[in-house]
């Protein structure tokens, strides 16, 4: 696709023109992919009707329903929708007195009714909102204030990209295999390698272990599955890999913060 169709895009052009703005953009997709780019501002990234995959430089993050993503300012990133008719909520900040550490990271954090019914009222805001628009500019700063309040806990719902070419061609064999379970001996096995050099290979490229690593994707492919090709909590669970139901449950509820089961549940209150 032509580059050039993505030049007029309201984050490319409007985002940062006024430096003590908060802009504001709630829309449809329309499209399925974002290119890279970069703001100076701070965004807060919700999303309905779908999935949305976020990929930085170092890592590709997965956007589920009822989370939302927080991407500092000057963070290259591009955006790809399960479809065009995902729904965006954005809000962008700039930086304030008051920001703490929690603004320093990319982050994806569960979404309390609470904070569906800011987002919710932010519905009726669009573009820039200026210091001088008040009390419309101090509830929109409120909104990024209470974020670390409301945000106690983040996700594991990212995976670092591995640039050791052999590591490249191992995770691309377990993502082909997810629903194979494969051991850490076995794959040490069909790729050459001693159990400990492999081990290391993860550890030293994407600093955490096999274990930490191959958990995520299933839970993340599961995810996808859940919300995507709508299949039951079980076919999920033999999908990715479980033959235990509860083992599976287990494991998501570990890594997502909820049971397979309410997460199907919850998950119309925004489809």
């Amino acid at each position: 696709m032509d580059k050039n169709l993505y030049v007029d895009k309201y984050y490319m052009t409007e985002v940062d023109s006024f430096e003590d703005s908060i802009y504001c953009h709630h829309a449809m997709m329309g499209e399925s992919f974002i290119s890279e780019h970069s703001h100076q501002k701070g965004q807060f990234l919700y999303t309905e009707g779908g999935i949305v995959f976020l990929k930085t430089e170092e890592k590709s993050y997965f956007l589920p329903a009822r989370h939302y993503i927080w991407i500092p300012g000057g963070v290259k990133h591009s955006i790809h929708p399960s479809s065009p008719e995902v729904v965006m909520r954005n809000l962008y900040f700039p930086k304030f007195d008051t920001d703490t550490s929690f603004f320093d990271r990319v982050n994806i954090y569960p979404v309390n009714d609470f904070l569906i019914e800011f987002i919710m009222f932010t519905n009726r805001w669009t573009g820039n909102i200026f210091p001088v628009e008040e009390p419309k500019f101090s509830i929109a700063k409120a909104f990024k204030l209470i974020l670390p309040e409301v945000s106690q806990t983040e996700l594991p719902l990212a995976l670092p990209y591995p640039k050791h070419e052999k590591l490249k061609e191992i995770i691309n064999y377990l993502e082909y295999r997810i629903d194979e379970n494969v051991s850490f001996k076995t794959l040490a096995q069909e790729f050459d390698v001693s159990e400990r050099t492999l081990a290391r290979l993860f550890q030293r490229e994407l600093n955490m272990s096999f274990i930490q690593y191959y958990t995520i994707l299933r839970m993340l492919t599961a995810l996808k599955l859940l919300l995507d090709d709508k299949l039951s909590v079980n076919e999920v669970a033999l999908r990715v890999g479980y033959s235990s139901l509860p083992t599976f449950s287990n494991t998501f509820n570990k890594i997502i913060g909820v049971r397979p089961s309410e997460y199907v549940k919850n998950k119309n209150l925004l489809f």
